[in-house]
């Protein structure tokens, strides 16, 4: 009978640890997706206990083991629901982070016209120009800065071969004076993908990567939208 007993507590005990590893492996998606710091929660260690002066001791009558093992089950069922809940927000977060313009349309680039009035570069006098001019070569990759789905791939009058993606949040996003572009209209494309090939087609004195921001209707100084990238130096070039 009390090989019996204990052959059953091991087999409670076998399912409770893999509903732990299951929980330490979720717990470790979630540092990963909530980005934070190595060492902040370590799920491998095991967590430190301690008393003071050691009192008596008696054994642990299976019942009682059978009775903390049905609450340590249910403690790791309510657990395990509240983790993939937050998995779940976490998740819908980052995709939601993904669709805000936040990066660089093009690498190893520098700005050379920022968004507001400046001279038309074509000497017609004073103009608001309604995004963000970066350095390129012909032929450099043109990179979405987030998530969305391809509105408009085409020609369009002064900006020459254009990418329009819409990222479904009230952001739009418009990249322009391409040579090539490489993705059709409807097509999903992730951040960093490339969209099309820098170039210097349309209304344009050189070859370059005029982009903006559109959020709601209106356009947006694109600055702000690009992390650390909004910081680029500003060149002494104005191309259109």
């Amino acid at each position: 009978d009390a090989q019996t007993q204990v052959n059953a507590l091991a087999a409670r005990l076998g399912e409770l640890q893999a509903q732990a590893t299951r929980l330490n492996a979720l717990g470790e998606r979630l540092t990963q997706m909530g980005k934070l710091e190595d060492g902040e929660f370590d799920f491998q260690e095991t967590p430190g206990m301690g008393e003071g002066e050691p009192g008596p001791t008696q054994d642990i009558p299976v019942s009682a083991v059978n009775s903390d093992l049905q609450v340590l089950e249910q403690r790791f069922a309510a657990s395990g629901k509240q983790l993939s809940v937050m998995e779940s927000l976490l998740f819908d977060h980052q995709l939601e982070q993904n669709a805000v313009p936040s990066r660089m349309p093009i690498r190893n680039t520098y700005i050379t016209s920022s968004f507001g009035g400046r001279a038309d570069p074509f000497g017609r006098g004073v103009g608001n120009h309604k995004g963000m001019d970066f350095h390129a070569r012909v032929g450099d990759p043109v990179l979405a800065v987030a998530d969305g789905v391809v509105s408009f791939s085409g020609v369009k009058g002064g900006y020459g071969n254009v990418v329009e993606i819409d990222h479904g949040n009230g952001y739009k996003t418009l990249y322009a004076h391409n040579s090539r572009l490489t993705v059709r209209e409807g097509g999903l494309v992730r951040a960093g993908q490339e969209v099309a090939k820098a170039g210097s087609t349309g209304r344009s004195t050189g070859a370059h990567v005029h982009f903006e921001v559109w959020q709601n209707g209106v356009v947006m100084n694109p600055r702000k939208f690009l992390g650390e990238g909004g910081n680029t130096p500003v060149g002494r070039l104005s191309r259109g």
